[in-house]
């Protein structure tokens, strides 16, 4: 009996993902603690629309330079200090957020040695309010791509992570479980980050909450081991682990061979997963940085009564965005339709993979009603965009593991940073491009179908969110119709 016990296979992989799963809700919730404040600090700093856009824009862009070369940083120093690296630089990033109102301040009136209250009114009382909002820009955006630059580790070091813990049929199903922390940041986010700030300053909510991320380093030192070299790990779950067999013929004594970073290039599957990417993050990133900003401007318009009871703007707002992303964690039982797909058919992953993919591509086109249906009730809005939230959550667990089908484990990280390059270049377009599009239309009082003024500007933008990822599908299937793994010879 007691040998039965000993030989029973243990479940380590399991924490390794919840680790995973916290990093990602860390790194969301540091995240959205600029969409959530960014009224109150848009106001404070003289910010129009084409301001924000531009801030948010531009962390797009640095997290999709930084991308290209942290999964190959990762990939080159090892998973357990990459992360450790992404995670302090990331952490560092948020908490700098908390210092541009006391920089703009000792820039504009040299007045440095102030606290967070003083350095608020030293800028009201700044007369050149295109000089504070410029500068305040300057400074945001530089804290932004401090943030950038650790963030762009997260998801090439937990998809490596996942590869190294997880065999190929159970690595959508883990990956959607710490994805789903995306999920989980920003749904808590607005209860933590929006009350933290009133109780507060908007300054102590980015402390606050970057600080967490020092707290989860402590726990990845001295909980993340390789498999083969993890006590906690027994015999029967590394053959678990290393079931796939061009994975377990990999050794101390034959390494894996590597992929060079310009060689991933020449690859019709990295040009897939990087155009897919490119289509699809962008729509993420602009629920992520718009939503609270368009229900906050757009659609909560004062007090309502809910369920007999007054509830004034602001816990509307909270309400709204935690209903939002409750929905989208049903996006936690996408990465299981690919394996519900080959236990039924025998499909191969990639093929299942791509069939679930076109599922989760039609969910988006309901984001075309969005804005006709917010006209009747904001509600509609919520449930509509929470809808295609889970889409993309679901589409993304499964574009990430289409990268363990086709490459081998030492190019994963590489791949994922290019793709996750391409993601943040299409996230730089449409954050920016929606800047620029709201201004003019509130502007100009901008019409288009039926819709005028900035709601005009919201509806082109849900447009285009709505056919992204059926655009996406197309392209993918064309330059990858078939498995066809990588082999290096």
């Amino acid at each position: 009996m007691s040998n039965n016990l000993t030989r029973k296979m243990t479940k380590y992989r399991w924490t390794i993902c919840a680790l995973l799963f916290f990093a990602t809700t860390i790194n969301y919730l540091d995240r959205q603690v600029l969409s959530l404040l960014a009224s109150e600090i848009q106001s404070e700093f003289q910010w129009t629309d084409n301001h924000y856009g531009t801030i948010t824009a531009f962390f797009s862009l640095f997290y999709a330079f930084c991308m290209l070369f942290a999964g190959r940083f990762v990939d080159w120093i090892g998973t357990k200090k990459g992360f450790l690296w992404a995670i302090g630089i990331w952490s560092a990033g948020a908490c700098i957020h908390a210092f541009c109102g006391i920089a703009t301040a000792g820039i504009l009136e040299g007045n440095w040695f102030v606290n967070f209250h003083e350095a608020e009114k030293i800028i009201k009382g700044v007369g050149d309010t295109a000089m504070v909002a410029n500068v305040s820009m300057g400074l945001f955006i530089f804290a932004r791509a401090v943030l950038a630059l650790g963030e762009a580790g997260n998801f090439p070091a937990a998809i490596k992570t996942t590869a190294e813990y997880f065999p190929k049929k159970d690595r959508a199903f883990a990956t959607s479980i710490f994805n789903s922390g995306a999920t989980i940041g920003a749904m808590i986010a607005p209860v933590c980050v929006i009350p933290l700030a009133a109780a507060t300053s908007w300054e102590w909510a980015f402390l606050i909450i970057g600080a967490l991320g020092f707290v989860w380093m402590g726990f990845w030192i001295f909980m993340y081991k390789k498999p083969n070299e993890n006590p906690k790990v027994n015999a029967e779950e590394l053959a678990y682990i290393t079931q796939d067999k061009d994975e377990a013929e990999v050794t101390e004594d034959m390494p894996e061979k590597k992929i060079g970073f310009l060689q991933s290039f020449k690859y019709k599957q990295t040009w897939a997963f990087a155009f897919g990417k490119f289509m699809t993050d962008g729509v993420w990133w602009f629920f992520l940085f718009w939503m609270p900003k368009y229900l906050k401007e757009q659609c909560i318009t004062g007090d309502m009564t809910i369920l007999g009871i007054n509830v004034s703007p602001e816990n509307q707002l909270v309400l709204a965005l935690t209903v939002l992303y409750t929905i989208v964690m049903i996006s936690l039982y996408g990465g299981k339709l690919p394996t519900i797909i080959m236990n039924k058919t025998g499909k191969d992953p990639y093929a299942a993979r791509m069939q679930a993919m076109l599922i989760f591509a039609f969910f988006p086109l309901l984001a075309l009603l969005a804005q006709p249906l917010a006209g009747y009730s904001y509600w509609w809005a919520v449930v509509i965009i929470g809808l295609a939230g889970a889409a993309h959550q679901s589409w993304s667990a499964n574009i990430f593991s289409t990268i363990g089908d086709m490459f081998p484990k030492s190019a994963i990280a590489t791949i994922t940073g290019i793709g996750g390059m391409a993601g943040g270049i299409g996230s730089f377009l449409i954050n920016k491009s929606s800047g620029v599009l709201f201004d003019h239309a509130g502007t100009t009082n901008m019409t288009f179908m039926g819709f005028e003024g900035k709601p005009a500007g919201y509806f082109i933008i849900f447009c285009v969110c709505a056919v992204a990822y059926l655009i996406g599908w197309v392209v993918m299937k064309a330059l990858v119709p078939k498995y066809k793994p990588i082999v290096i010879d």
